[in-house]
């Protein structure tokens, strides 16, 4: 009888929109920590790809336009060449990768690393400003985006993940 047990009296009158509250509340705790795990590994998966691309002729090529005109990166090639400064952007993005993803063992290294992350999209970012063919002229420029553009884009979403990496890798070291 319900009477004699109070936990099956209570169970028995818990609405099944409360049920349902609990369920999502679970589920969201679940997806919140796979999505986590998903926007990490993720932003590592690409800077490692990316950064090992750059050590070939044709990613070293195609991010010439943006290098040669940005006044913060335009000297680099004086100093390193095209596929030195390439390989070294390379070497820097796989690093960076690899303090991301040392976000269980050392939150520190972490952080560092989505700092740096956040530093190189907002570089990439200031390309939308600085390099020609980014806005489509012959859609009427500004805002449809020319080829160049639609290269780019994604470091907006990039930048947002590598923010996020930052502050759950901060909020660790506390």
């Amino acid at each position: 009888m319900n009477a004699s047990n109070p936990t099956l009296g209570h169970r028995d009158t818990v609405s099944p929109t409360h049920r349902i509250d609990e369920f999502l509340a679970r589920l969201g705790a679940w997806s919140e920590v796979l999505a986590g795990l998903a926007l990490r590994y993720g932003l590592v998966l690409i800077l490692l790809w990316i950064g090992g691309m750059k050590f070939t002729s044709f990613e070293a090529q195609a991010i010439r336009p943006f290098v040669e005109n940005s006044p913060f990166l335009a000297w680099t090639y004086r100093a390193f060449g095209v596929q030195g400064l390439s390989n070294l952007l390379g070497v820097t993005e796989i690093l960076v990768a690899l303090m991301i993803a040392a976000r269980p063992w050392w939150p520190r290294v972490s952080a560092l690393g989505s700092l740096l992350a956040v530093g190189m999209f907002l570089t990439t970012l200031s390309f939308l400003v600085t390099t020609p063919g980014i806005w489509a002229a012959e859609a009427g420029g500004f805002p449809a985006l020319g080829a160049l553009g639609q290269f780019l884009i994604k470091d907006v979403a990039l930048l947002a993940i590598a923010t996020w990496s930052f502050s759950d890798a901060a909020k660790a070291v506390r």
